[in-house]
């Protein structure tokens, strides 16, 4: 894809009434006014695994219209008990997902269990029919990937990650900005995000009710190692390896989901983590921060570039989180429910350093430098462009539309079982590269982890 000129931007810009002092506010994508569906036409959905994200997902896929709950599979008898009261008596509730699986009145499942499970759901799910809207990351070790990527071809199911970037207009804007060469070539993309609370840190609340008589204890752990009755370990999950994915699964997969869907990427070639349990010793198994390096390789779409991400659970300065793409022309940043354009192309022209030169010298650099640069070009400092999301716009919701859109019409979604093993790949391995010490390498087109390369003296 060849990418315009600085100059060729600039000029499209003008045209296009771009250059902003004040923020211009996105306009989310126009569809067609809600409609009272007929029962016959209405989408029946369920959930399995009812926990916060599982529930938040709900109410995202409740908000589009024609869709309606039909049952909810769960542990733990409390969520159970919570989702009648939530959605109606009517709602099927059980301790074994297959029971929703086996029921004809259900076209989609939302899977938001812990990420051990992903794997044997989504393909249980696509198996019997259902379209799948699995929570991040995909999966929870990667060869698990491939084999979620075929059962998805082989099916010909809808199957959609939960990780909402790819259906945000900010992220859409962004997208256009780097398409236009806003930034020039890219050269480095750096992202953190940084907590500061118990609730951010996953130390989630324990019922007071959690017992081997209201928890189905064997079913939690599946094919995770086996050991006594702990309700710790099922609802702070996130804290444990058996379990979850730790800082990459949970958050840094969200980070790859950007990055692939603003570039056009297929993901890193090299990964290299480091950080620690600093604060948090709760008795969890993974790191509190975080920090990694990636290499991108040089492909159509954009030039070689390093990503460097970080997650720190205790920083004191507050919480916050962005996002970066940097050029030499100009850098765009997401956060806060905005891109942000800011210009700082660098002088074309040289400059010169004389002070150490003899007097005559120092004046015929200077006259010859002004003879041949008499306009030269000073570092541009003009106004930044900040597009805004509305008030009120919510991406979870327009992913739902996305997948619930996908499961009517059949079209393709972006964030498929290719996509998404893209976006967990490298952020598994970071894990990897974390607990053995080295760096890691990944095949993006084949998403398998691979020796390392001896790297040129480019870096690609």
């Amino acid at each position: 894809m060849k990418r315009p000129t600085r100059r060729e931007f600039l000029k499209t810009a003008a045209v296009g009434g771009v250059a902003a002092s004040l923020p211009i506010t996105l306009r989310a994508q126009e569809r067609a006014p809600a409609r009272d569906v007929p029962p016959s036409d209405r989408l029946q959905i369920a959930l399995i695994g009812a926990g916060g994200q599982g529930m938040s997902d709900t109410r995202s896929a409740l908000h589009a219209a024609g869709t309606e709950l039909t049952a909810v599979a769960d542990i733990y008898d409390g969520r159970l008990a919570r989702s009648k009261e939530l959605w109606g008596a009517q709602v099927f509730t059980t301790r074994d997902y297959r029971e929703v699986l086996a029921r004809p009145d259900v076209d989609a499942v939302i899977i938001a269990t812990p990420d051990h499970w992903h794997a044997r759901i989504a393909m249980d799910a696509m198996k019997a029919g259902k379209d799948v809207y699995v929570e991040k990351p995909m999966v929870q070790r990667v060869e698990e990937g491939l084999a979620v990527a075929d059962v998805a071809r082989e099916t010909k199911r809808i199957l959609q990650v939960g990780s909402q970037r790819v259906s945000s207009i900010v992220y859409a804007k962004a997208r256009d900005l780097y398409r236009a060469g806003a930034i020039g070539p890219l050269n480095l993309v750096e992202a953190w995000i940084n907590r500061n609370s118990a609730m951010g840190a996953w130390q989630y609340t324990i019922p007071p009710d959690a017992s081997p008589q209201t928890i189905d204890w064997d079913r939690f752990l599946g094919h995770a190692p086996k050991r006594p009755f702990e309700p710790v370990r099922l609802f702070r999950w996130r804290n444990y390896r058996d379990y979850g994915t730790g800082i990459p699964g949970d958050l840094f997969v969200h980070l790859f989901t950007g990055i692939h869907f603003v570039l056009d990427s297929t993901g890193p070639t090299r990964v290299m983590a480091t950080g620690g349990l600093r604060y948090w010793t709760d008795g969890r198994d993974v790191p509190d921060v975080m920090l990694a390096l990636y290499d991108y390789p040089k492909t159509p779409a954009h030039p070689a570039f390093t990503l460097a991400l970080r997650v720190n659970f205790a920083d004191g300065g507050g919480e916050n989180q962005a996002f970066r793409f940097i050029g030499p022309d100009g850098v765009l940043t997401i956060g806060g429910g905005a891109v942000t354009l800011s210009r700082r192309p660098q002088a074309r022209e040289p400059g010169y350093t004389v002070d150490t030169f003899p007097m005559a010298a120092q004046q015929q650099i200077i006259q010859e430098y002004h003879a041949k640069y008499p306009e030269r070009q000073e570092l541009r400092t003009g106004n930044d462009e900040v597009y805004a999301a509305p008030q009120g716009y919510n991406d979870q919701n327009e992913h739902f539309v996305t997948f619930l859109t996908a499961v009517r019409t059949r079209a393709p979604v972006v964030e498929d079982a290719v996509f998404g093993l893209r976006a967990a790949g490298p952020a598994l391995l970071t894990n990897d590269s974390y607990f053995e010490g080295r760096p890691v390498g990944w095949d993006p087109e084949a998403m398998k982890r691979v020796e390392i390369k001896v790297r040129t003296e480019t870096g690609e």
